[in-house]
């Protein structure tokens, strides 16, 4: 009988190198959230993630278009990419989201800036473009879609402290504000099944994450299997509104603090209100964007409000959740704005006193109906001007809103340690404001403590453990 050969193979194993791809966001919480929805794409391609722009294959830049300064920031950074590229041939530059679907045609051929442009709803076709790229093709989907949401996608969680958590609701936007450019880059709006929404909650939970925020263009806007006009769509499934899907989400684990942005003025309802107020781990803060003081500039704006249904919004706020704290969105010098109407702004600011507000003044965008319909004729010396005086004023109410937290104690989530000390963490309160502290033996991070606030600067609170 003869023996069994004990030799090994001669066959040689080809191991192939594994890819790696960057990918860097800028502008709103929902792009960084996007960009967790294609790791898990290009993982799933075989991708590795990397951070080493000069370990990747694939660099993919996600955009914002809000803002001409956000678009020229993108771009700078795509030239500085272009450079590097002459010494490493194979590498690919891809552009997602809303300047992709704005400027598809002159970022690929004009400026031959990128080799992939990819609009918001088109990520599960990357791989698809991939292979176009490799076959020497320049590559584009910007395709909009009435039903993309993305649900049934496990987001990697990216550059994140493993605390805290983004989970998209609803994608695109219905409202057609005037300055405004996300309905023409994002789509229409649609939700997401409320289902899923809870298990993805449900399973950052598990993993460690005690924080999650729901994000949606317009979150009061949420419903499922409701149409625009309130009307059922299947009599044989569930409706579910926002403050519906807030207290779904509360429910998960009350040790699962629950946040949201971006409320909208005209669509923020008590029954919201009144579940936050139900919920102590839903947290007490809203960000309500009032744009401008004025009602005629609001008007202009599209906002679809007056002053006097935002000071309302805000009584009611105050009345349903004296702690909650208020912050917003200011444009200031929008088109005709004058200075009274300037002044509207400032003394609607005296009388809500924000907790903390974004500022900007008025960046006239491709394509808005603000761009077809009206001239922007508020001089930049005059915008800036304005600016200032907004910033300055928000500044004071700022220092005034954590004064007033001085002697205070909150219970505070631990994110991670201080920028400026390892010997100090830092965290924020059911209100958002950061509280900063000295760490002590056995706390890490994700642990809930009591914090009573010692003193402050017009940015942060400082404090002591309990």
């Amino acid at each position: 009988m003869s023996e069994m050969s004990t030799e090994a193979p001669t066959r040689q194993e080809v191991v192939k190198e594994e890819k790696k791809f960057m990918i860097e966001s800028y502008g709103c919480q929902m792009n960084f959230s996007d960009s967790e929805i294609v790791a898990s794409i290009m993982q799933d391609k075989g991708y590795a993630i990397t951070k080493d722009e000069d370990d990747a294959d694939v660099i993919f830049l996600n955009t914002c278009s809000i803002r001409e300064k956000a678009e020229q920031t993108v771009r700078n950074r795509l030239v500085h990419l272009r450079t590097n590229k002459a010494s490493k041939k194979k590498l690919k530059i891809g552009v997602l989201g809303c300047m992709a679907e704005r400027l598809k045609s002159k970022l690929l051929d004009e400026e031959k800036l990128v080799d992939m442009v990819v609009g918001p709803d088109a990520y599960r076709d990357i791989p698809n473009l991939l292979d176009e790229v490799e076959g020497g093709q320049k590559a584009v989907n910007v395709l909009l879609s009435r039903e993309e949401t993305y649900a049934d996608i496990n987001p990697v969680r990216i550059n994140q402290d493993g605390v805290t958590a983004f989970v998209s609701i609803m994608r695109g936007c219905d409202n057609m504000c005037s300055f405004c450019v996300v309905p023409f880059t994002r789509g229409r709006e649609r939700s997401r099944d409320p289902k899923t929404i809870v298990k993805e909650c449900q399973d950052l939970f598990a993993q460690g994450y005690k924080e999650v925020t729901l994000l949606g263009q317009n979150v009061d806007s949420y419903r499922w299997n409701l149409t625009s006009k309130g009307e059922v769509k299947n009599t044989d499934e569930p409706t579910v509104n926002f403050a519906q899907l807030l207290e779904m989400v509360a429910l998960v684990d009350q040790d699962l603090r629950v946040r949201f942005s971006t409320s909208h003025p005209k669509d923020m309802t008590d029954e919201v209100l009144h579940t936050m107020a139900k919920y102590e781990n839903i947290c007490k803060y809203i960000h309500l964007p009032v744009q401008s003081g004025n009602t005629e500039i609001l008007k202009k704006m599209n906002r679809g409000y007056t002053r006097e249904w935002y000071l309302q919004r805000i009584a009611a706020i105050k009345e349903i959740m004296p702690t909650c704290a208020i912050s917003t969105d200011i444009i200031t010098g929008f088109c005709s704005e004058t200075e009274a109407q300037h002044q509207d702004t400032l003394s609607l600011m005296q009388q809500v006193e924000y907790d903390f507000a974004y500022m900007f003044f008025y960046s006239e965008r491709p394509k808005t109906l603000a761009e077809r319909k009206y001239e922007d004729d508020v001089p930049l010396d005059v915008k800036k001007k304005r600016l200032q005086e907004v910033i300055a004023l928000q500044s004071k109410h700022g220092l005034k809103s954590n004064e007033r937290a001085v002697g205070k104690t909150f219970k505070v989530l631990i994110e991670g340690y201080s920028k400026r000390s390892d010997q100090h963490f830092y965290g924020r309160n059911s209100q958002n404001a950061v509280v900063i502290f000295e760490k002590a033996k056995g706390l890490q991070k994700g642990d809930y403590v009591q914090v009573k606030v010692t003193s402050c600067t017009s940015a942060t609170l400082m404090g002591e453990l309990v």
